[in-house]
């Protein structure tokens, strides 16, 4: 199998993180693709994601996955001898979904439209609105006052176990650098958790 990734991308990372925890990395081939130069825009990759985006899995037998959490999924359901991380019970699974929602919109889609729009990273192939970015930052923000806040009295995301959300929640906040927002101090509670996930092996990924 072959995952089509960019390494400093947030949601690869996050199918990185996942395999690790699995012990499933050597399952895959990692491509690497230069969103900047625009190889996810060719012909060639659109064949794989019409929707141009990594990460990418694409299967022995040519058939490809895109987006983060099915291809996460296909991993879960596909060996099920390794850890579970997306939920044993029906509430476990109900859980995590609620989780990794609200961290997809009110963690990662802001923090992805605040480096955009604020960077100009991509401004060669869509039109920035700083204004827009700025906003975006102050609602990542927001997002981790919250998650400091929730951390205080629970030592997971979700489930009392190590998790798919805390896999997200943890590259998200990774990724934050690119627009200035670091765990830090402020947010005590967010910055332990933070401190023990990042010495989990799989951090290595």
């Amino acid at each position: 199998m072959k995952l089509y990734e960019t390494k400093t991308a947030p949601n690869p990372r996050r199918v990185r993180l996942f395999l690790a925890e699995k012990g499933l990395l050597d399952k895959v081939e990692c491509v690497e693709i230069d969103l900047q130069k625009g190889e996810n825009l060719t012909p060639e990759f659109a064949a794989k994601n019409p929707m141009k985006k990594v990460p990418v899995l694409e299967l022995d037998d040519g058939t490809c996955i895109s987006e983060t959490m099915a291809i996460c999924r296909y991993f879960e359901l596909a060996y099920p001898d390794a850890p579970n991380l997306l939920g044993e019970s029906a509430l476990e699974q109900a859980e995590i979904e609620q989780w990794l929602r609200w961290l997809d919109y009110y963690f990662f889609i802001p923090c992805g439209m605040g480096f955009q729009h604020t960077s100009g990273y991509f401004k060669d192939r869509m039109t920035p609105v700083p204004e827009w970015g700025e906003l975006c930052i102050e609602d990542v923000k927001k997002f981790m006052v919250f998650l400091n806040n929730h951390l205080a009295e629970n030592h997971y995301i979700c489930c009392d176990r190590f998790t798919a959300a805390d896999i997200t929640a943890y590259a998200i906040a990774a990724f934050a650098r690119v627009v200035k927002l670091r765990v830090d101090d402020t947010y005590p509670h967010l910055l332990e958790w933070y401190q023990r996930m990042d010495q989990r092996p799989s951090a290595q990924a």
